[in-house]
């Protein structure tokens, strides 16, 4: 199968193109920069609003997996919704005009999160509204939608909604966490007893690689949403001494209010702008993820997809420590 995987600059993304050639599909990478991938991966570099780009990397593919686009904090709505939002409309309208009959979304559980916690919740539909400036997450439950909505037929869509997916070599979650604790700024909120649940890379992928193998149109999963996950919630502050202990990185959490750390952190937000081009230390709606629990039932996910998370967290860990994959900066 000639499958397209956009933004495969991400771990996640690139470990799934990976995977998918290493078993001898032929993959199609859609990527703003330049990557390193295996020989025989096409890559087409260009951006995911650009309709001829876009149309070079569909032609000829039978699948999809769109991960690409605007992720953190800074910007304006229009900067995120430019991406997340008109480029997955241009990429759908693309796909549909071709050959494609299976489309993997890559969503987030941040699109049902308005403020609460999600204590063993399913895919609960994508929410928009009531986030502030939050961007990325409203913006993504806008693609969501879309992307759900064009289902038929012809095409079959699943969304599939990755929380926290973390592993060895990670720059984004476990390098964050590495850069805030070497500058002594790592925030416990509510001294981090919320329960969070996370995803080992491997399991991510697995989890994309059956989604694509049970997808089709009119299929049992088509037009569904599903959150992917290791299933084993911890409070927030164990998982971070844990990726800390397995990186051998002493840890010097400070212990934040949570109504402290929310206004400080829509404080931020706001003045932030004026002094920096890097992304915020926190914000408003960071602050809420890591005081509020998130953790899901997988039950769906894993009877739907014929899906089991097979590197549990404690074994992640140990595979971070490893001197032949850790790789943090």
């Amino acid at each position: 199968m000639r499958i397209l995987v956009t933004g495969a600059a991400s771990m996640l993304m690139h470990a799934v193109a990976t995977a998918l050639h290493s078993r001898g599909d032929q993959v199609v990478c859609l990527q703003r920069r330049e990557i390193t991938v295996p020989d025989g991966v096409e890559v087409v570099r260009g951006d995911l609003r650009d309709r001829a780009v876009v149309e070079r990397a569909v032609q000829g593919c039978e699948a999809v997996v769109h991960g690409a686009a605007r992720v953190g904090v800074l910007g304006t709505r229009e900067d995120f919704a430019s991406v997340n939002v008109e480029g997955t409309r241009l990429l759908i309208e693309t796909a549909r005009r071709g050959a494609v009959s299976r489309f993997v979304h890559v969503s987030t559980p941040s699109v049902a999160h308005v403020g609460h916690s999600l204590v063993g919740e399913v895919a609960t539909p994508a929410r928009t509204g009531r986030r502030g400036g939050a961007h990325y997450a409203e913006t993504k439950a806008i693609a969501e939608t879309l992307a759900l909505g064009v289902n038929d037929a012809e095409m079959g869509v699943v969304a599939l909604r990755p929380h926290l997916v973390w592993g060895p070599g990670d720059t984004q979650l476990v390098g964050r966490i590495v850069a805030a604790v070497r500058r002594g700024r790592l925030p416990l909120i509510g001294a981090g007893r919320a329960l969070v649940d996370t995803t080992y890379l491997d399991n991510a992928v697995d989890a994309f690689l059956a989604a694509l193998d049970t997808l089709a149109p009119n299929s049992s999963i088509s037009g569904r949403a599903y959150v992917i996950a290791n299933g084993e919630p911890r409070p927030v502050r164990d998982l971070l001494m844990g990726i800390c202990a397995a990186l051998d990185v002493e840890v010097r959490g400070v212990t934040v209010p949570t109504g402290l750390a929310e206004f400080a952190g829509g404080l931020i937000e706001r003045l932030w702008p004026r002094l920096s081009d890097t992304e915020p230390p926190l914000t408003r709606f960071v602050a809420e993820q890591l005081a509020t629990a998130h953790w899901f039932d997988l039950t769906d996910t894993m009877r739907d997809l014929s899906w089991t998370p097979r590197i549990g967290v404690d074994e992640g860990l140990r595979r971070l420590a490893s001197p032949l994959t850790a790789t943090v900066a």
